[in-house]
């Protein structure tokens, strides 16, 4: 008993003994442990237990040499990311920069071998501190001369240097660089271009300078000699000073002097009246003492090229101080009598011959009635602080007006170097093209007159519509027809008399209506438009120049231009401020 309590498993052997031995039980396993209890024993046990041990060393070590691995790998990738993170460390300490230090690198580099350019050192320097240095040290100050003018040249160097920088800090290996200077000449030339425009001087004809009324002649002067600057020289000059790498050389200008292709006395020569105009006035004292006045005023005004002529600032205020007497005029339609009236046969026998000539009219205005001492459209109505006549000289010369007042005549011409060509002249055709009816009649009181008696005091006079062109003539023959432009003249009302009193009176004095009558009648100035002589000229104005506005009237002993007299002139465009085409005058323009 005490055996089998000491040895528990041994007893249950014993006791299961045919268990383990029964064929019921699967012979390869009953029979595989029960032999190996049976048989091993404790020493079979212990077999075991040492392959188990076995198996979980085996196991341990391939753990811990895994473990290993991965250890080393981690590591591996500590270190990389240690490295990546010093580098960027130092990309961003030295290389923040980088930017900055990428051009001092290439010098930086070479220091020890040191890099110039021209001999001048640009070790450590950006590209920027080498362009200043550089430039610095060539001291760049050289100049054109000529007479008493200087003139700076342009630095034609810096270019270049900028073009060796960039091959420089491009990535160049050499260590000594000089700047290119070849090819230069281009550059040159257009610096000596730049001088040679503000230094040239063309030259100049001289021409009128003065009137001599007392004599009734012109003065002329000598024109002015020209100067040109021998560019080719100049740019040679500017090259070699630079090859010279003398950049502060003063370069003297070669200058050539060009005299006018005319003396003073070869353009008198050449001048002529090259347009004249003539209208005839009224028998009125104080109108005819005003057309005096502004002829003597405009008589010997000289008008150089390109300037424009003003009649209202050349004559001056028509003034009482001044001589002018009150006359007969329209002002916004009403008959007044203005200081001055009556100048407006002077400023449309001026346009006429102005047109003739072939020069440019910029502004005329017509008048607000037509007007009876040129043809309607032909006229140029002035007043002073109000419409003006204005013209440019067009020419290559200067010229002058003459002006004169004689036997109830008024005559402008133009003094001057023919602008239009041999055999050509410009002539001015205007027809009416629309009559307008006149304003409702105008109704006076009269006494005198039997209860609804009616008289006519003064007709009415319809308006209107005038259409010119400008004709030109060589040798005779039309070659060239422009339309002009449209004017339009007002009507005049007719003026009535009659009694609605039913009171009749005996006086015989004159009455309002026909004193009215008369004056609208002396103010239309009773005159026709008289022959006109015009030198010959190219066909017609430039463009933008004279036109007219009227029907032209041949006046007794006016030809047409085929008989060699010109014909009457007709009016010039309307220009900006005065009335538009198809419109009515401007009512402010005094009708004298």
């Amino acid at each position: 008993m005490s055996e089998f309590n000491r040895n528990p498993s041994r007893g249950r052997t014993s006791n299961t003994g045919s268990r383990r031995t029964s064929p019921s039980r699967s012979g390869r396993s009953g029979s595989g442990r029960s032999s190996s209890r049976n048989h091993s024993g404790h020493s079979e046990y212990g077999k075991s237990n040492y392959s188990y041990s076995a198996r979980n060393m085996h196991n341990r070590r391939r753990r811990r040499n895994r473990d290993i691995t991965q250890w080393v790998v981690y590591g591996v990738a500590l270190i990389v990311v240690i490295l990546a993170v010093v580098l960027l460390f130092k990309g961003c300490k030295g290389g923040g920069d980088a930017l900055e230090s990428t051009e001092e690198s290439i010098a930086g580099e070479a220091a020890d071998g040191g890099i110039t350019v021209d001999g001048i050192s640009i070790d450590g320097m950006t590209q920027e501190e080498a362009r200043e240095t550089i430039l610095e040290k060539y001291g760049w100050d050289m100049k054109v001369t000529y007479n008493d003018k200087t003139a700076s040249v342009n630095n034609l160097m810096e270019d270049r240097v900028d073009e060796l920088l960039e091959e420089i800090y491009g990535g160049s290996t050499e260590t000594a660089f000089e700047v290119n200077t070849d090819n230069m000449l281009d550059a040159a030339k257009a610096e000596a271009s730049l001088i040679a425009g503000n230094w040239s001087m063309v030259a100049k004809n001289g021409g009128i300078s003065g009137y001599n009324k007392e004599t009734g002649k012109f003065t002329f002067t000598e024109g002015t000699n020209g100067a040109v600057i021998d560019q080719d020289k100049l740019a040679e000059s500017i090259v070699a000073a630079i090859e010279a790498k003398d950049y502060k050389a003063q370069i003297e200008a070669q200058v050539k002097e060009v005299e006018p292709g005319l003396t003073a006395a070869q353009l008198e020569a050449k001048y002529t009246t090259i347009a004249t105009y003539t209208t005839t006035a009224t028998n009125n004292k104080a109108r005819n003492q005003n057309l005096k006045l502004s002829t003597q005023a405009l008589n010997g005004t000289i008008v150089n090229p390109g300037q424009e002529f003003s009649f209202n600032e050349t004559t001056g205020p028509r003034s009482t101080e001044k001589g002018y007497q009150p006359a007969t005029a329209y002002l916004n339609g009403e008959i007044v009598q203005e200081p001055g009236g009556g100048v407006c046969q002077v400023s449309s026998t001026l346009y006429n011959a102005v047109v003739f000539a072939g020069l440019k009219s910029t502004e005329r205005h017509a008048h607000s009635y037509e007007p009876s001492y040129v043809t309607p459209g032909e006229d140029a109505a002035v007043s002073y602080g109000g419409p003006d006549f204005k013209f440019v000289n067009n020419s290559d010369y200067p010229i002058a007006i003459k002006a004169s007042f004689s036997d109830q005549k008024v005559t402008c011409s133009i003094y001057g170097i023919p602008v239009l060509d041999e055999g050509v002249k410009v002539r001015m055709e205007s027809e009416k093209t629309a009559e307008l009816d006149p304003p409702a009649p105008t109704y006076e009181e009269d006494q005198t007159l039997q209860p609804d008696e009616e008289k006519t005091v003064k007709n009415a006079t319809p308006g209107s519509r005038w259409s010119t062109a400008l004709v030109t003539y060589k040798d005779g023959k039309e070659i060239e027809r422009i339309d002009f432009h449209n004017s339009v003249y007002r009507g005049k009302a007719a003026i009535i008399k009659r009694n609605t009193s039913g009171v009749v009176v005996t006086t015989a004095s004159p009455t309002q209506s026909e004193t009215a009558a008369a004056a609208s009648t002396e103010a239309a100035g009773e005159a026709s438009a008289a022959s006109t002589e015009a030198a010959p000229g190219p066909s017609g104005p430039a463009e933008g120049g004279p036109s007219g506005e009227g029907q032209e009237t041949q006046a007794a002993g006016s030809q047409s231009p085929d008989g060699g007299e010109a014909q009457p002139p007709a009016e010039n465009p309307v220009v900006p401020a005065a009335p538009g085409p198809d419109s009515p005058a401007d009512g402010n323009s005094p009708g004298n």
